[in-house]
């Protein structure tokens, strides 16, 4: 009798680790293929301005991938900032419609409060404070 790893067990743990690795991934925080990454929307600078005005439509917003923060305007000159970190399993939120999408499983969340509008997401997105001056979007 023989003992150690068999060749069907070699192949058996490579197959499940093929498929277990990247479904694990697609619930990570890190980002990927969900995020927003128009530059115009983006910044790496936490001191200076995160957007301007004009980069964030009225009635949706913007994911700024970056910053890890959401700028909504649910009415004319009504700028919210969440944390763009889905409160379900971490991903980093996708988009912005007429609501705040997590594309990792579906999550939204209202433009006004952050709370959620539909699961599996049952917390609300933690507020970011922001403050406009001017044009500028910055974090407050």
């Amino acid at each position: 009798m023989t003992t150690g790893i068999t060749r069907r067990n070699a192949l058996t743990g490579a197959a499940l680790a093929g498929v277990g690795i990247p479904a694990l991934a697609a619930c990570g925080g890190s980002g990927g293929a969900n995020t927003a990454t128009d530059p115009a929307t983006t910044s790496t600078d936490a001191a200076g301005p995160l957007a301007t005005t004009g980069d964030v439509p009225e009635g949706s917003g913007v994911v700024l991938k970056d910053a890890e923060v959401v700028i909504t305007q649910p009415s004319a000159g009504d700028f919210k900032g969440f944390s763009a970190i889905c409160t379900h399993q971490g991903c980093l939120l996708a988009d912005v419609t007429d609501t705040i999408n997590c594309g990792c499983h579906g999550s939204r969340f209202s433009l006004a409060d952050g709370s959620p509008v539909a699961g599996p997401a049952t917390a609300p997105l933690p507020a970011v404070e922001l403050t406009v001056t001017g044009t500028d979007i910055s974090r407050a």
